[in-house]
């Protein structure tokens, strides 16, 4: 009788153990199951103002891509373009803000701005806002407010100028040519202004509404004896840039720029940031706040220059030596085309 009695106690302590052990799979597994779904359910907002600018969409690449890496490979992104038009921007931010969104990625200045103006609940993570203060769509870089963080591009305007001269020595008389509704091709152009007035060499600048006006603004600057034209990032004129190139090219005018985009799109040479590289950094924000941070303690950060991007075929058409890493102070990417 007592034999019985341990046979079928020990019969059902090996039950409750196989019931315990199941329970504690079923639970990891629920576990995992929860934490996969809250990655799948995940669901996060792009926007660009224009998709015509190639570096906006290598930058929504890179986000996308560091997102995938970081366990977000099956959550929803939805990418918006507005093409360049301002009400169709408002109105795809508009959209947006409806509380469906874990985050929304704005990628240049005009797109960041429009959201943070609505005051969102949804948090904002800009890509490539060149002077973020001064466009108002946070007060401080280290400690962001207005539900807002990410990374600027800020453009190293003197060096780029500094730059010019050690690959085109002779020139005498700076080009800008932007569009004054757009904050970070004002920013650049001022900066570039005021340090060419330090070194007291002459400058004239040319401003444009629409993509249409670049030629005949072009035209304007070399005729009133500007030797060399400098394109700040600026969506409008980058519509346009492909006429700009080729008119300087024409006149045997060196092109200098704020972004690679624009050495593809037909100008001489940058310092530029990697476009992925600053999607993914600017994703990498995102994270932070995903993992518990609050926004406030995700400093935004100024992305610096990764490499002089260079026009090899216009240069060999202008007559120019490509020039040494050793001269620039930065690794040289020759695009040839």
């Amino acid at each position: 009788m007592k034999k019985a009695m341990k046979k079928l106690l020990a019969v059902l302590l090996s039950a409750m153990l196989i019931c315990t052990v199941f329970a504690g799979c079923s639970s990891k597994e629920k576990s995992d199951d929860s934490a996969a779904s809250s990655s799948d359910a995940s669901k996060f907002g792009i926007v660009v103002q224009t998709g015509a600018n190639g570096a906006f969409v290598d930058m929504k690449d890179g986000i996308i891509e560091e997102m995938k890496a970081n366990g977000y490979e099956n959550a929803t992104f939805d990418y918006k373009d507005a093409q360049g038009d301002i009400s169709a921007l408002t109105a795809i931010i508009s959209a947006m803000d409806d509380g469906s969104y874990d985050a929304i990625f704005t990628i240049g200045t005009a797109c960041t701005q429009t959201l943070v103006n609505l005051q969102s609940e949804t948090p904002c993570f800009f890509c490539a806002v060149s002077a973020p203060v001064e466009a108002q769509v946070i007060t401080d870089m280290n400690t962001p407010d207005k539900n807002a963080t990410g990374t600027s591009n800020a453009i190293p305007v003197s060096d780029i100028i500094e730059m010019g001269y050690k690959i085109t020595p002779d020139v005498t008389k700076w080009g800008f040519i932007y569009s004054t509704s757009q904050v970070n091709a004002v920013n650049t152009v001022e900066a570039a202004q005021e340090y060419l007035t330090t070194k007291n060499i002459a400058f004239e600048s040319a401003t444009v509404e629409t993509s249409a006006d670049v030629k005949s603004a072009t035209e304007t600057l070399i005729s009133n004896g500007c030797d060399v034209i400098f394109v700040p990032n600026d969506a409008i004129v980058q519509d346009g840039v492909s006429t700009l190139a080729q008119i300087c090219e024409e006149e045997k005018i060196p092109t200098y720029c704020s972004s690679a985009t624009t050495v593809n799109s037909g100008c001489l040479a940058t310092l530029a940031i990697d476009d992925k590289g600053i999607g993914a950094k600017t994703a990498d924000k995102c994270i932070e706040f995903l993992n518990g941070k609050a926004i406030t303690e995700i400093p935004s950060e100024v992305v610096g220059v990764d490499y002089c991007t260079f026009n090899g075929t216009l240069a060999e058409t202008l007559g120019i030596e490509t020039p040494l890493k050793d001269a620039i102070g930065y690794e040289i990417q020759i695009i040839n085309k």
